[in-house]
C-alpha cells in the first residue's frame, strides 16, 4: 500500500474511532433511528447537488444504503442506546473485519495469504483479550447481552456492505464520494419509517421540538466527518486494494474508541485493554508488513540452501 493510502487509511481509523463517543452523544437527545434518518439526511443534502452520481446500477446504491448505512447503524445506534459502552461498541464492531474476510473468500473467491492470516489471529488475540475485562454491571464495564448482539449484527451488515463496495469498484473508476452521497440518499426513508413504527411519532417530535446544540453538532459529526470523509475514503480504498489488504485497518479502531471513550465517559480503561490494543496493532503491521517481509526472508533461506 503506497504511503499516501496508509496515511489516508488511519485518517479514516481516527474518525472512526471517536466516532462511537459521538453516537453516545446523539442518542441522548434523539431516538437511535431517527438519529439515523437525520444522520444521512445531512450527508446526501447539499452534497448531491454538488456531484454528478456515477453509472452504477440502481440495485448497488440500494444495496450499500440498505446494508452499510440502514443495517449496521440501526444496529450499531440501538446498541449503545441500550448501554453499550462506545468504546466496546467500537471493539466488538471491529469483527466486520472476520466477517468480511469470509465473505470475500466465498463470494469474491479472494485467497488469503499466509501473513494475512497470521496477522489475524493475532489482531483476534488482541480482540479476545479486550474483550476479557468486559463484565457485569458494578465491575467496571457494563456489556449487556443485547447491546453486545447488536452490534455484532451491526458488524455482520458492514461486512455487507464491504462486499458490495467491492463488487461495486468492477464498474471501473469512479468518483467514490459522489457515490457515498448519493448512496445516502436511501437510509433516510427506511430509518424514519422504522423510527416512527419502532419509536413513534411522539418521541420524534419530542425529539425535534427539543434538539440542542450538542446534539446537532453530534449529527453534522456523523454526516459529514464519519459518513462523507470516513466513507469515501473507505470506499476509494476499497476500490484500489484487495479487501483483505484494506479490512483489518478498521481493527486499530477499538484502539482510538477506547480511549476516546475512557477519556470523555470515563469508562473502565485497564492495563489489559493497553496489551490487547498493541496486539491488535501488531497483528495490523504483519497484515500490510508481513508479506514483503516473508519473502525476503524466504529468498534468504533460499539462497542458504544454494549456498550450503
Amino acid at each position: 500500500m503506497r504511503p499516501k493510502d496508509l496515511a489516508l487509511a488511519l485518517l479514516v481509523i481516527l474518525v472512526w474511532g471517536v466516532n462511537f463517543a459521538v453516537i453516545k452523544v446523539g442518542v441522548v437527545g434523539v431516538p437511535p433511528l431517527l438519529l439515523g434518518a437525520l444522520r444521512f439526511a445531512l450527508a446526501a443534502f447539499p452534497a448531491l447537488l454538488f456531484m454528478k452520481p456515477p453509472k452504477v446500477p440502481l440495485r448497488w446504491y440500494l444495496a450499500y444504503g440498505l446494508t452499510i448505512s440502514v443495517g449496521q447503524f440501526a444496529f450499531l445506534f440501538t446498541a449503545i442506546h441500550v448501554g453499550m459502552p462506545s468504546g466496546l461498541a467500537s471493539l466488538v464492531l471491529q469483527s466486520q473485519s472476520f466477517f468480511t474476510l469470509l465473505l470475500a473468500a466465498w463470494w469474491l473467491k479472494e485467497r488469503w495469504q499466509a501473513n494475512q492470516m497470521a496477522g489475524l489471529l493475532l489482531a483476534a488475540c488482541g480482540l479476545v483479550l479486550i474483550g476479557s475485562a468486559a463484565g457485569p454491571a458494578g465491575a467496571g464495564v457494563s456489556m449487556p447481552l443485547l447491546g453486545f448482539l447488536l452490534t455484532v449484527a451491526a458488524a455482520v451488515m458492514w461486512a455487507c456492505g464491504n462486499i458490495v463496495t467491492r463488487t461495486v469498484s468492477r464498474y471501473g473508476p469512479m468518483n467514490q464520494l459522489a457515490f457515498v452521497v448519493w448512496a445516502s440518499l436511501v437510509p433516510p426513508l427506511p430509518f424514519l419509517a422504522l423510527s416512527v413504527v419502532i419509536e413513534g411519532p411522539d418521541a420524534i417530535a419530542s425529539a425535534m421540538q427539543h434538539i440542542g446544540w450538542s446534539t446537532f453538532a453530534a449529527i453534522a459529526y456523523l454526516a459529514w466527518a464519519a459518513t462523507l470523509l470516513g466513507y469515501g475514503l473507505w470506499t476509494h480504498l476499497m476500490s484500489r486494494y484487495a479487501t483483505n489488504r484494506v479490512a483489518p485497518f478498521t481493527l486499530l479502531v477499538p484502539v482510538v474508541g477506547l480511549t476516546t471513550g475512557w477519556l470523555v465517559f470515563g469508562e473502565a480503561l485497564r492495563p489489559v485493554h493497553f496489551a490487547g490494543g498493541a496486539l491488535l496493532m501488531a497483528g495490523l503491521l504483519f497484515n500490510v508488513l508481513g508479506g514483503p517481509l516473508m519473502t525476503r526472508w524466504m529468498a534468504r533461506v533460499q539462497q542458504h540452501r544454494n549456498a550450503g
